[in-house]
């Protein structure tokens, strides 16, 4: 007698900033989605994959919604969360719990627009030291929407993830796993590799220029117990490649020395990393520049 088997695809939505890529991370006991207290960390919809006995749930990770449109950057994060949402099993949106921001309205017109079940998700209750507080705004953000469940969590802490994940696999169909059992996200060492070196720069840098640079991978190779990296970081203007290189290079050596670090535990081998800061004027703003950069929507 053969055992049924749950998987199916679930969105974790929200806008910048309310802790989507550190779920993901905690949801899969492993890192593969970088993630910083900068808004607009996540520039990528990736897709965490979970497989345990009968149950496979494949999170797709994604930009965080957002009202801005000045440029081509910002169009395409909005494209790419929304379009992550279509054809979904369950959505799972996040919300920080006592605060609600004209973005999160904004993202909930966004959600009316999806036939799935959404699963409210109100993270970061670890931060919150009145805890009787809460339960007011559980009462008011569920006249809102008609939210399948309403789930307090800390995204950071593992706080009621087991009861979320729960829910989400009832809500699973039953169908045969989409993705080979030992398989964890979609996306290539080589991506991640790109993605451990700006989530460096973002950590390390002042508030706008993570928003103006972003990270190529021109040469990925593994010899034996060696691994050959070289990385081009691609900013706009001639003082941003100042700001990023440092002092005597010191930024730009701590950045390679912290991410070096992170490709060889993932890696499981050592890895000599290379890394050089060049201009493209205008990539944030040229929807081309966008696509050769590695932008483009699947």
């Amino acid at each position: 007698m053969s055992i049924e088997k749950h998987c199916g695809y679930v969105a974790i939505i929200g806008r910048p900033n309310v802790g989507k890529s550190t779920l993901l991370n905690h949801l899969l006991g492993q890192k593969i989605s970088i993630t910083s207290r900068k808004p607009q960390t996540t520039r990528h919809r990736l897709l965490g994959i979970k497989t345990e006995a009968d149950t496979q749930i494949v999170y797709v990770d994604t930009p965080g919604l957002h009202q801005r449109h000045h440029n081509a950057m910002n169009r395409y994060l909005n494209r790419a969360a929304t379009n992550s949402m279509v054809g979904v099993d369950v959505i799972v949106w996040l919300v920080e719990a006592l605060h609600w921001t004209k973005e999160d309205t904004f993202v909930l017109n966004t959600l009316k627009q999806s036939s799935a079940p959404i699963i409210l998700g109100v993270n970061k209750i670890d931060k919150i030291s009145d805890k009787n507080a809460l339960l007011p705004y559980l009462k008011e953000v569920a006249t809102r929407y008609d939210f399948l469940e309403i789930i307090p969590i800390s995204a950071s802490k593992g706080h009621n993830l087991v009861e979320l994940e729960t829910k989400i696999t009832q809500l699973l169909p039953i169908t045969t796993f989409l993705f080979p059992e030992e398989q964890i996200t979609d996306r290539t060492e080589r991506f991640l590799a790109a993605e451990f070196i700006r989530e460096k720069l973002v950590r390390r840098l002042g508030a706008e220029l993570p928003y103006r640079l972003t990270v190529e991978i021109e040469h990925f190779s593994s010899d034996k117990n060696l691994t050959h990296i070289a990385a081009l970081i691609w900013v706009e203007q001639h003082g941003q490649k100042v700001i990023v290189i440092g002092k005597k290079g010191k930024i730009l050596k701590a950045v390679g020395e912290e991410a070096r670090k992170e490709m060889e535990a993932m890696l499981e081998c050592k890895v000599f990393l290379q890394l050089w800061v060049k201009v493209k004027k205008g990539w944030c703003d040229n929807e081309r520049a966008l696509q050769q950069l590695g932008y483009s929507e699947e």
